[in-house]
């Protein structure tokens, strides 16, 4: 069954198929995460190694998970069972891909909500409501939406409605003809802004926040973001890409493919860095605002700059494009596993999903105001104060993505033989695949399992800890904070930095 999903369903082009894995990778953390900590963390320093874990662990998992979708050419479970039982192997290693569409749906139930705040900010920035506006007005804006929660169901629906228009049409005719849309979107807005902020904005200042090197601030903490910047970016052990992998026709290279992926989404963050930074730093804004810049800060600028209404709004559909390209790649794995295990098709299947993600949706939305309280998972200790959206969260990006690219590099790097890799990836025996399998092997599996250990072991917020313990450094360098509603405004604009990426 190589070459193809077990529906029919294959890309009608190299292109489309780079088009969709780079909209599913690029998401709301590689327009403002990325830049942030480009700039925090030693300029073009933190560049250098963010590119080396990359390339030396973001891009063998993506020739793996690719490969194995291909090879299997099914949905993400079968094709790791095809894979497993082709190389003699037990078929449970089938739970691979279980457990990445299961942490693809987590993740699709709470992206869809921040996805909902794209398309409410971009009717704000369209409609003028930026306009000699100040501080405390972008920040009563921001905690308003958070605290009416029917407002973001009413946002989140029309996200879902949005998936299930697009995935019901198949590959060809619903996530192509949506890529094709969304991607161009999203680089032309990019590129406008960036020409805007070389006539109209800092780009001296700019250049000198993102590329100076400074290797001062290189620290082994650094090194593991950077590596979790990587792993995350581009959407490893979510499932989806093994079922982008199962849709590749047989003549698509692997490698080439893998590495213009990783190549075009990390070029979409550093221009992403290039649009933003110009305006923080012309009107005077704080370039350590973190992620709070996207919904407060930056709405300050747009609505003091010439043009700001129109600049705005095409600085959201920017947002636009990458959180809903990203949500349809998270919804087609799960669609995909649901036509092929459950034997409902497409069309419902699309509805089932959705509606239940939407469903859970509700759990997140709930938890900014109403049951902003509840701590689901209190009683672990990695979990300790976290509430329903940070753990959904930190369950899914901290420790089952982790697991599930830990199980696939063991799996495909040990457990299938060197000649169907070889045969798969379409390349000789060369220094590359030498390459490849050394740190498939030898690299991955210890680096993820410290970085799951790590996670796991680190202790929760204390009570009166505002955030999670992942962005208590951000939280250290906030105000103080008295008041409630602002305490939970402080938490929601981390949350978003560690969401996003």
């Amino acid at each position: 069954m190589a070459g193809g999903s077990g529906s029919g369903e294959q890309w009608s082009s190299r292109w489309a198929f780079l088009l969709a894995a780079v909209g599913f990778a690029v998401g709301m953390g590689n327009i403002w995460r990325f830049p942030y900590q480009l700039g925090e963390n030693g300029g073009s320093a933190f560049l250098i190694i963010y590119l080396a874990c990359a390339f030396a662990i973001g891009l063998p998992l993506l020739i793996t998970e690719i490969s194995m979708g291909r090879r299997g050419g099914a949905s993400a479970s079968q094709s790791v069972i095809n894979v497993a039982q082709e190389s003699g192997r037990s078929s449970r290693w089938g739970f691979i891909g279980n457990l990445g569409i299961f942490c693809a749906f987590i993740i699709l139930s709470y992206y869809t909500v921040l996805s909902g705040w794209t398309l409410d900010y971009f009717v704000k920035a369209a409609s003028g409501a930026f306009d000699e506006v100040d501080r405390a007005a972008t920040e009563s804006m921001f905690s308003g939406l958070l605290a009416n929660p029917w407002l973001l169901m009413f946002w989140n629906t029309i996200v879902h409605l949005l998936i299930i228009l697009v995935i019901r049409n198949g590959v060809q005719s619903g996530i192509e003809r949506a890529v094709k849309i969304l991607m161009p979107a999203l680089f032309g807005a990019i590129i406008i802004m960036v020409l805007y902020g070389v006539v109209a904005g800092d780009m001296a200042q700019t250049l000198r926040f993102l590329l100076e090197p400074d290797f001062s601030k290189i620290t082994p903490g650094i090194v593991m973001a950077a590596i979790g910047q990587a792993f995350f970016s581009i959407g490893i052990g979510m499932g989806s890409l093994i079922v982008f992998g199962a849709y590749m026709p047989k003549d698509f290279s692997i490698p080439r493919s893998s590495t213009a992926v990783i190549a075009m989404d990390t070029g979409v963050a550093v221009l992403a860095g290039f649009a933003i930074f110009p305006l923080v730093f012309k009107y005077g804004l704080d370039p350590e605002g973190g992620a709070g810049l996207i919904f407060e800060t930056l709405p300050l600028a747009f609505g003091q700059m010439p043009g700001g209404q129109i600049f705005g709004s095409i600085f959201f559909v920017l947002l636009i494009s990458a959180a809903l390209s990203s949500c349809i790649g998270l919804a087609e794995g799960c669609v995909n596993w649901v036509d092929e295990h459950l034997n409902i098709p497409r069309k419902k299947g699309v509805l089932y999903i959705a509606g239940a993600a939407w469903i859970l949706g509700i759990a997140s939305i709930l938890g900014f105001s109403t049951w902003s309280g509840v701590s689901p998972l209190d009683f672990i200790p990695s979990y300790e104060g976290l509430d329903i959206f940070d753990t959904f969260d930190t369950l899914a990006a901290n420790n089952l993505l982790l697991i599930g690219g830990t199980l696939s590099a063991i799996f495909f790097g040990w457990r299938v033989p060197k000649a169907l890799k070889l045969d798969e990836m379409g390349v000789e025996d060369s220094l590359f695949f030498a390459f490849w399998r050394f740190t498939i092997r030898f690299v991955i599996p210890p680096v993820l399992v410290l970085a799951l250990v790590l996670g796991i072991s680190e202790a929760g917020p204390e009570p009166d800890d505002e955030a999670p313990v992942p962005a208590q450094e951000a939280v250290e360098q906030a105000p103080s904070v008295d008041d409630e509603a602002t305490a939970l405004h402080y938490e929601i604009d981390i949350l978003i930095e560690e969401v996003a990426g």
